[in-house]
């Protein structure tokens, strides 16, 4: 069961959760992969990889706030 704060989606053959994550969410940043877990439980007991065709909720993200990434300057 979802609600508006979640979307439900289905793996493909092969998949890991964080790799569904990044490919639905486009991150695995802010815990969304331990809520992914959170909201599906027992999914963890089918192991690292995946079967095809697993129905799986995912938490809706908030994409409005820019994400930052911290950089390194080697030459400053």
């Amino acid at each position: 069961m979802t609600d508006a704060s979640t979307f439900i989606t289905t793996t493909l053959e092969g998949d890991t959760l964080d790799l569904v994550c990044w490919r639905e969410l486009g991150t695995t940043a802010g815990g969304v992969v331990e809520k992914a877990y959170t909201l599906n439980p027992g999914l963890a007991d089918l192991g690292p990889t995946l079967p095809g065709g697993i129905d799986v909720v995912l938490p809706v993200i908030d994409t409005q706030t820019p994400q930052t990434i911290a950089t390194v300057s080697l030459w400053s």
